[in-house]
């Protein structure tokens, strides 16, 4: 057996028969957490790891894991299902430290964030850190800044804390999440300031996307933008400003005039962090995973298990 094989097989042992953690199988081969997952991933396509891994002595089936689970339901097996607290509040600051450690490991030169309240709370802890948290070279919004008087949809200023704390250099967008006409749209998109966080979401390493319900909690005009058709349509949830039905297919209006990253260039943008929080309904989860744009989660463990039920 080669050097490579014989890694690849003690890293599934650890994993599946010894229940390590993927960080701590990290620290013990001196490597990041998604490579861990790579490695899982490859053993899998490599046949190294089979249903039998999972299965416990004396018994003739196994018990896959939670991340074993999604990856074979959604095709994603890079993530994070976080334990949950005693309540909605300490279960978001656990996903937030998740967030903080998921994105320092990911790498990359460029993060660009969505907006909302677990962002916000992911800002908040990078904020509370005695050093900088290294997540890159710059930082930009994936989205428009929000009409309202929260801070968490306010996209610069979650870029500028984030910048502040993180080292990265911040670049910033110039624009409301949505605005009122076609005509507005097309010359806000024409405007020199456009096209360049147009150019940086191009060349983006890293998404980290907001996962939320429907109705949404600002509602951020829906109704102007869609008229009935999301209810019509059935809508579950949203990922950043776009919102989606059962099956993860993306709502498309023709009065949706919303400021945000084009589907794509997320969809060439090599890692999309999915982020949700403690009161992320399960459908809207599930279907977030069911689009396609996606490519790591960090979720609550309860919401991941009940969007697998």
């Amino acid at each position: 057996m080669d050097k490579k094989t014989e890694r690849l097989v003690n890293v599934a042992r650890m994993y599946y028969e010894q229940d390590r953690t993927q960080s701590e199988i990290a620290d013990r081969y001196g490597i990041s957490r998604p490579m861990v997952s790579k490695l899982l991933k490859e053993a899998r396509d490599r046949g190294i790891v089979t249903i039998r891994i999972n299965a416990p002595k004396g018994e003739s089936g196994g018990t896959p894991s939670l991340m074993e689970l999604v990856g074979r339901c959604f095709g994603i097996y890079d993530g994070v299902a976080v334990p949950g607290g005693p309540n909605d509040q300490t279960t978001n600051e656990a996903v937030a430290e998740a967030a903080i450690s998921y994105l320092s490991e990911l790498g990359g030169a460029s993060l660009g964030i969505g907006w909302g309240h677990i962002i916000g709370d992911v800002v908040k802890h990078m904020e509370q850190k005695a050093k900088l948290v290294p997540i890159g070279t710059f930082v930009c919004p994936l989205i428009g800044n929000g009409g309202v008087g929260l801070k968490n949809y306010h996209s610069n200023e979650l870029v500028r804390s984030i910048a502040e704390h993180s080292g990265a250099q911040p670049r910033f967008i110039y624009s409301p999440a949505c605005v009122l006409s076609e005509q507005e749209l097309k010359l806000t998109r024409e405007l020199d300031s456009y096209h360049e966080i147009y150019h940086v979401w191009e060349k983006l390493d890293v998404a980290l996307v907001n996962i939320g319900n429907f109705p949404s909690v600002p509602d951020f005009a829906s109704e102007a933008r869609y008229g009935d058709l999301l209810i019509r349509q059935k809508a579950v949830g949203r990922i950043l400003n776009y919102f989606m039905d059962s099956q993860g297919h993306i709502i498309r209006s023709d009065t949706d005039y919303a400021i945000q990253i084009p589907l794509e260039l997320l969809t060439r943008t090599r890692h999309v962090v999915g982020i949700c929080s403690a009161n992320t309904s399960p459908k809207a989860f599930r279907a977030a995973l069911k689009t396609g744009y996606l490519k790591h989660f960090i979720a609550p463990e309860h919401v991941v298990r009940e969007a697998l039920e």
